[in-house]
């Protein structure tokens, strides 16, 4: 996948370029729709289909105090999601203060002047975007009449009477409802990180762990979970995953820790991306009286993590 982060950088795709606008945190399969229609275009009329995004979300800058927290996707897990889905160029424009001021149609004016051949653009029907949100579905369709490109609008979708979205999705993922977030979602919730080295007390017990360092993605309950892990090679392994403040331990702190004894694997993953995807919630966190007992349950969650089924490994 091509990544720019101007939109003059999309001066160099000299093919046609069907576009998809918008945030796309999570890339739900409200987002899906909207960046459906690109690929389609580009199988059907020929090009390229790209997805043009803002980073970080710009409602960390307009409205720092009701953003959420934590995101469904950090960039790089992203672009692994939006290249699954067949799209070919990336644009990342970085949201400053300076780029909020930009208006709507300025926005859209410059875009066209830098694209060879833009022959699409869609959103959802919604969206807004521009100076004070002034840029809407109307004034896209607009612009499309004076310039030539197709416009094309997805409308929300609506999921057991509700519109699906971003922040109803991290809502579920704190409640623990994961097969409405699976639904929303159209996959199993995943969170990409970066393997960091940890106290290697896992080892000692028997059962090495990889730890996760988790890039602002949203978490979700603590506890023991059945995960399939998506390796920076493609290799996929079934893994019990840990997910809390480790409580049978001592001076761990207060911070959240993700750690994942990948089953049946053996190598060196300090330092290498891995996808974690959330299958099935095992148990709640426990404090155990020692470490023995902790060993025993560890053996025990293994066990019960082989038997939890998975479309990724037969």
């Amino acid at each position: 996948m091509q990544t720019f982060h101007t939109l003059e950088g999309i001066g160099e795709i000299n093919t046609g370029l069907h576009l998809a606008l918008g945030v796309f945190d999570g890339v739900h399969i409200g987002h899906q729709a909207v960046i459906k229609s690109v690929v389609e275009a580009a199988e059907r009329e020929g090009g390229i289909a790209g997805v043009l995004t803002f980073d970080p979300h710009p409602i960390r800058l307009l409205a720092p105090h009701v953003a959420p927290q934590r995101i469904l996707a950090s960039l790089n897990h992203k672009k692994e999601l939006l290249d699954q889905l067949g799209v070919k160029v990336l644009v990342v424009i970085p949201f400053t203060e300076a780029f909020s001021k930009i208006e709507a149609l300025e926005f859209l004016n410059a875009l066209s002047r830098v694209c060879v051949d833009l022959r699409t653009l869609a959103m959802g029907k919604d969206w807004k975007f521009g100076h004070q949100r002034g840029g809407d579905l109307s004034l896209l369709e607009n612009f499309g009449k004076q310039c030539d490109v197709q416009v094309r609008a997805a409308d929300a979708v609506i999921l057991d009477g509700e519109r699906v979205s971003s922040t109803r999705i991290r809502q579920a993922i704190r409640d623990g409802n994961m097969p409405a977030v699976t639904a929303m979602l159209g996959r199993e919730y995943s969170v990409l990180g970066t393997v960091i080295e940890g106290r290697k007390l896992g080892r000692e017990l028997g059962f090495p762990t990889a730890n996760l360092r988790v890039y602002n993605e949203q978490l979700p309950m603590d506890g023991v979970w059945a995960v399939d892990v998506t390796l920076a090679n493609g290799a996929v392994y079934r893994g019990a995953g840990n997910l809390g403040l480790k409580p049978t331990l001592e001076n761990e702190g207060e911070r959240r820790i993700l750690e994942i004894h990948l089953l049946d694997f053996e190598g060196d993953l300090y330092g290498s991306d891995i996808v974690v995807h959330f299958a099935k919630h095992l148990r709640d966190e426990k404090k155990f009286d020692s470490l023995e007992e902790l060993k025993k349950q560890i053996k025990k969650d293994v066990e019960l993590c082989r038997r939890v089924k998975s479309p990724r490994i037969s």
